[in-house]
């Protein structure tokens, strides 16, 4: 069977062997309910409890901060909602670029008396500073910005962020969903910064999809989305999916030990791959910003984004026009428009996420098949004129 070169792994991710290993007897033989007396049910919840503990160290937290959940956007969710159902509405602050699971709850509550605070960024994708010494003065309950974007792959300087929005007093968020496993992360280091929760996911790093934490500082409080048996610490009431949790657990551990290695080999190929778009005079965004290791954003100019990334699939490459839950909204991204980029040209934006899986030869391919699918389609498009 014909597979494409996989370069999309910002949407998700292979499940690793040995994630899938880990999840294999949870899926047959062990199958116990976790809230359930007999030995099953307490092999699932040991095996519960292991997992957590495997995330917690991959961050570098306490078990008893992570609290499993469904998927990232049900962590963002969580945060959100089950803050802001403990306070007075007020002022929330989110970043102008972040993801929709943070932006659709936000104006859910902006229908219930909160006030929503955009917070600019610059040309480059990073949040403004004085901008956001503004916000502060506004003295937000709640504050939300992502670590590291999904379609450009800029990294935000979320301990500095934090640290000077403690002058307000807020509870501060960060989505890092796209973090784990391309950048080191220390819970305890951004907690003292003043974060307090980040949201990871599974399937972003080799893990199962249908598994996600929210790491809380437990000081503060959250109202549950979802009422019931009281299941994590009554902040996620259902039955444990215990196989994508144990997978979770294993995934986490991996990408910890990988961060110190695959980040430096992802940068060379994406070094290789934007060398060769540079010599197709394409716009890459994002360029003066730190960003991902694996994360390319580019346009070339007069060619629809969609429309590219239709012709590479058909040439054997799985790339991205923006972010893989809105690809069925034809609105040009909301990221690069909060970054000052032309509507026209943010339209044509195709996005390459690299992963442990590719190769120099991927890279090599790749670019000569969008040099020779740009070329035909800049060809219809002059003989159309």
């Amino acid at each position: 069977m014909f597979q494409p070169v996989y370069l999309d792994h910002n949407a998700t991710t292979p499940l690793d062997p040995a994630v899938l290993a880990a999840m294999l007897p949870w899926l047959e033989s062990q199958f116990g309910n976790a809230s359930s007396r007999h030995e099953y049910g307490r092999a699932a919840r040991r095996a519960i409890d292991e997992a957590r503990q495997q995330v917690a160290a991959a961050v570098n937290a306490h078990p008893t901060e992570v609290v499993f959940t469904s998927g990232g956007s049900e962590a963002n969710n969580l945060f959100l909602k089950g803050a802001a159902a403990s306070l007075k509405p007020g002022l929330l602050a989110v970043s102008a670029i972040e993801h929709p699971c943070i932006f659709k709850p936000a104006a859910q509550l902006a229908r219930n008396g909160w006030k929503i605070r955009p917070v600019a960024v610059d040309a480059a994708g990073r949040a403004n500073f004085d901008d956001f010494a503004e916000v502060v003065t506004a003295r937000p309950s709640l504050l939300s910005i992502m670590m590291a974007n999904n379609e450009t792959g800029v990294v935000q300087d979320i301990p500095a962020l934090a640290t000077a929005a403690k002058a307000c007093g807020g509870c501060f968020h960060s989505d890092a969903v796209q973090a784990l496993g391309k950048l080191p992360l220390d819970f305890r280091a951004l907690n003292l910064a003043g974060v307090h929760a980040i949201t990871l996911s599974a399937h972003k790093a080799g893990g199962p999809k249908g598994a996600a934490a929210l790491v809380l500082d437990k000081r503060v409080e959250l109202q549950p989305l979802i009422a019931g048996g009281g299941h994590e610490r009554g902040l996620r009431s259902g039955t444990e999916n215990v196989p994508a949790i144990v997978g979770f657990g294993v995934a986490a551990e991996l990408a910890a030990g990988r961060v110190a290695e695959l980040p430096r080999r992802l940068k060379a190929l994406r070094q290789r791959l934007e060398s060769g778009l540079n010599g197709l005079g394409v716009r890459i965004f994002g360029t003066a910003a730190e960003r991902l290791p694996n994360t390319t954003y580019f346009a070339v100019s007069d060619i629809d984004g969609e429309t590219l990334v239709g012709k590479l699939d058909r040439a054997g490459f799985a790339v991205a026009s923006g972010a893989a839950c809105s690809s069925a909204n034809p609105e040009p991204s909301h990221v690069l428009q909060a970054m000052g980029v032309a509507p026209e040209i943010a339209r044509g934006a195709v996005r390459v996420s690299l992963g442990a899986g590719n190769s120099e030869s991927d890279i090599d391919e790749f670019i000569n098949a969008l040099r020779a699918t740009v070329g035909r389609l800049q060809g219809l498009t002059a003989l159309a004129v």
